[in-house]
Parts: C-alpha cells; structure tokens; sequence
C-alpha cells in the first residue's frame, strides 16, 4: 500500500503542519513581549501567549493519542479522558462536538480509531459546523458513525477513495496520508472504513470493528 519509511515520514510531516500555527502564536507572542510597548499591548500579547500555548499543548496531546504510541496500550481507555483530549484539541479550531457513544468498553485502539475519523470530518468543514460522534455495539462489532455539519460542508473525493486504499492521482502526500492511517488503523481492527458525501452532511463511517482492541 505505502512504503513504511514514506508513511512515517508524511505523519511527521502533517504532525509538525499541525503544529505550526499554535507554536507560531507563541512565538509571536514572546517577540511581541520583547518589544517596548504599553501595558494594554503587553496584556494582549500575554494572552495571546497564554492562548495559543494551550493549544499547542492540546494539539499536542491529542496527536500523542491518535498517531504515537498513546494509542497503542493495552486495556479500556478512559472515556472521561479521551473526550477531554477531543474537546481540548477541537477548542482551537472552528468545529464543535457532539457525543453520543452507547459502550461500557472503549479500547485504546477504539478510541484511536474514532479520533482518526474525527480528524477526517474536521477536513470537511473549512467554516466550522458540527461533528457527531456515534459508537454502538452490534452483533456484526462495533460501528463508529462520524458525521459533519456545516456550512460548506465537504468531503474530498482523495479522502474518500484513500479510506478504500486507493492512491490520489498525484500521490500520496502530508496532506492527504491521514484518512489512509485511518483505514490501516480500522484494518487492524478487522474493521471496514467508508466514507461519503451527503446534500448538507459527510459521513465517516467504521463499521464491524473488532470488540476487543
């Protein structure tokens, strides 16, 4: 499918594009601080530090989980927790959630799982919307429903082949690699991936997932 040296090395990348604006902020800021300035302009850049450093962190950490080996472990992730990450990380951005999972076990992997699908319909609202998580166990595994509203609301047609393993026309790239993780993260759980676009709604959709992570 893709060559294990191309793969982590486009994860790295889309890892530090991520990343660029929050810790920019930062440094922005502190280059700001050190300018002779009044103490209303010192506030403003203070809090722009204070800000953007906690979306630094929050990106950060979400990305730890559901790229890095915080994903990986063994046993029942904590639900509290691994909403927490989400939400944390979601703050930064221009969507907003909505939970809605019915399970007494979430694996590491589950949630690795879903967060990758998050990430997916975070791509398609480039004005903001809302994402809808659903996880429901049932008798053919668990189904995890990721759908997005909002305006504009578009799936791209790359993300939607990449989750069948197809390879986009110019290649894989940093910016396109993350819906195939998603599919090589579902595959290990012996589930299957599908994604699709609606009039008003993109729908990411992991279904007979393997109950235990």
């Amino acid at each position: 499918m893709i060559d294990p040296a191309r793969l982590s090395a486009f994860i790295a990348s889309r890892i530090c594009h991520d990343l660029v604006s929050p810790v920019s902020g930062v440094t922005s800021a502190l280059e700001m601080l050190d300018e002779p300035g009044d103490s209303e302009m010192d506030q403003q850049f203070e809090e722009l530090l204070r800000s953007s450093a906690l979306k630094a962190a929050a990106t950060i950490q979400f990305l730890r989980y559901a790229y890095g080996s915080l994903g990986l472990q063994a046993g029942t992730a904590d639900m509290h927790d691994f909403k927490k990450i989400t939400e944390n990380f979601l703050a930064g951005l221009k969507p907003s959630i909505e939970w809605d999972i019915a399970t007494d076990h979430l694996s590491y992997s589950h949630a690795r799982l879903l967060m990758n699908l998050i990430m997916m319909a975070i791509d398609t609202l480039p004005r903001g919307g809302v994402i809808h998580a659903k996880v429901r166990n049932e008798a053919a595994g668990m189904t995890m429903t990721v759908s997005s509203r909002g305006e504009r609301v578009k799936l791209k047609d790359e993300a939607a082949r990449s989750v069948q393993g197809i390879e986009p026309e110019d290649g894989w790239k940093p910016d396109n690699i993350q819906p195939l993780f998603a599919k090589m993260i579902c595959d290990s759980l012996e589930g299957e991936i599908t994604a699709k676009q609606g009039e008003d709604v993109a729908i990411i959709m992991a279904t007979q997932i393997r109950a235990e992570g």
